[in-house]
């Protein structure tokens, strides 16, 4: 067994003792904050493959020196104590030291550390190929394709978001082949939606994300990720190759309106509200996906044992992660 415990190893010791432990983690977030006392201190999130957690670092600490010149994404190794803080698992850490990801324990414990989907990318690749392939409009399908020949290496390994749903290693890949799903199975029973252009639309809708993030074990939202974000970034990639496409003006504009709208409220980031039968029907299935996503990524990340999740901001409550009593 290795000297390293995981985050569910560390939830699961006695949150009645301060157990000392080491582990290797990747550094998620780290955030400058100050105390009420006016004394500065950061708030760091370290997660692996199964989970994460925030520990706070005071000013006066060697752990606070140590992260101040650890980037984002980079592979700690870190040592401290269990400890709670109103419930919350938030340990006492001691000491911080990034290593590289050529390290020997690094190398061995990688896949421990980066969170993956359940199914191979190469599964869910296959679905999205098929998906364009079904695409009947071959000006439609053309557009899709040329998107996907220009991004499909990024687009398999991207991430869905930051930290609300699908938020790690071939994310948007999984999500995408979700809705895709989805939308088949949805679809015959709402004839007045076109199939082609849904599809097309899901296909494409939240490809500006791989220009709004950036970072390879960690995600951070980019420059122009910042200045533009996804939903127009995405509007512009799919409106060159519509033109490229010769997609007729009809249907571009009605594909880049799905992708303007499909965040669904104007406060969530849409451009626009979804006002086309193909819009609303991609806004309502990308976020029954997004949401289960959530519910899915708890089920399989909370340690054995424990009846309810975390607290989950994109569902604004815990998920009861028993099964139903069904004797």
């Amino acid at each position: 067994m290795s000297e390293y415990k995981t985050v569910q190893e560390l939830k699961q010791l006695d949150a009645d003792m301060a157990v000392p432990f080491r582990s290797l983690f990747i550094l998620r977030r780290k955030t400058l904050k100050t105390a009420k006392n006016g004394n500065p201190f950061l708030s760091v999130e370290l997660g692996d493959a199964k989970g994460a957690f925030t520990a706070n670092c005071f000013g006066d600490s060697a752990v606070f020196a140590a992260f101040e010149h650890i980037t984002e994404g980079a592979i700690v190794r870190v040592s401290g104590k269990t400890e709670y803080f109103q419930e919350r698992f938030s340990p006492r850490l001691q000491a911080a030291e990034e290593v590289g990801p050529d390290d020997e324990d690094a190398q061995s414990m990688l896949s421990l550390l980066i969170e993956v989907p359940p199914e191979s990318p190469d599964e869910l690749w296959g679905h999205i190929e098929a998906a364009i392939a079904e695409i009947g409009h071959a000006q439609l399908r053309d557009t899709v394709q040329r998107v996907m020949d220009a991004l499909g290496e990024r687009f398999r390994t991207g991430t869905a978001a930051i930290s609300m749903h699908h938020a790690y290693r071939h994310g948007l890949l999984e999500h995408t082949t979700h809705m895709v799903r989805a939308a088949r199975a949805l679809l015959p029973l709402y004839p007045e939606v076109d199939a082609d252009l849904a599809i097309a639309g899901i296909l494409l809708h939240d490809i500006g994300k791989l220009e709004e993030y950036e970072g390879d074990f960690s995600a951070k939202v980019s420059r122009i990720g910042t200045l533009q974000g996804h939903v127009v970034l995405g509007f512009r990639t799919a409106r060159k190759a519509a033109i490229q496409s010769k997609l007729n003006g009809d249907l571009t504009e009605r594909l880049e309106h799905i992708i303007l709208s499909h965040q669904g409220e104007k406060e969530w980031g849409a451009a626009a509200m979804a006002a086309t039968p193909e819009a609303v029907f991609v806004s309502m299935i990308d976020n029954l996906d997004a949401k289960m996503g959530m519910v899915q990524r708890a089920l399989r990340n909370t340690a054995e044992g424990e009846p309810f999740s975390e607290y989950l901001g994109g569902l604004k409550t815990r998920v009861l992660l028993t099964p139903p009593n069904k004797d």
